[in-house]
């Protein structure tokens, strides 16, 4: 037979007050600091609309370096005398270059990203940069 002694005195009952109490405390503490931190995040969160647009500026002109910095790389692994023709249409570059052009580096470097069609005058390149740009872009 198991006996259990309950000790339902005035000492219990202080106890369980005081740790209902100190329950009560720590949540109210843990709220207060919560929301004075909430509040300051958010003044140092608010941007002005003129730090957005110049936000946005640095990041276009990043990007266009980005994008350059691809155009020379992809030249200068092809051969600058070779190149007829350079340009940009989206997120693809497209290159134009004699039929004598050695692309093994190209195709190296970028290797599925890089869309080559040979024609009788010329070899037409696209190399879409959209996920060259994002992984850079990313990276600084």
């Amino acid at each position: 037979m198991i006996v259990t002694v309950k000790n339902s005195g005035p000492k219990n009952y202080v106890m369980k007050i005081i740790s209902v109490l100190a329950l009560v405390t720590m949540f109210t503490a843990y709220y207060f600091h919560m929301s004075d931190e909430f509040s300051s995040s958010q003044d140092r969160d608010k941007i002005s609309p003129q730090n957005i647009e110049e936000m946005k500026r640095e990041d276009s002109k990043k990007v266009e370096r980005l994008i350059f910095k691809e155009v020379e790389t992809a030249v200068d692994l092809i051969g600058q005398e070779y190149i007829q023709d350079v340009k940009i249409v989206k997120n693809k570059i497209l290159l134009v270059c004699d039929t004598s052009a050695n692309l093994d580096a190209l195709k190296v470097r970028y290797g599925t990203l890089a869309l080559i069609k040979n024609d009788l005058n010329n070899i037409k390149i696209v190399i879409d940069i959209k996920y060259i740009i994002e992984s850079k872009y990313n990276e600084n």
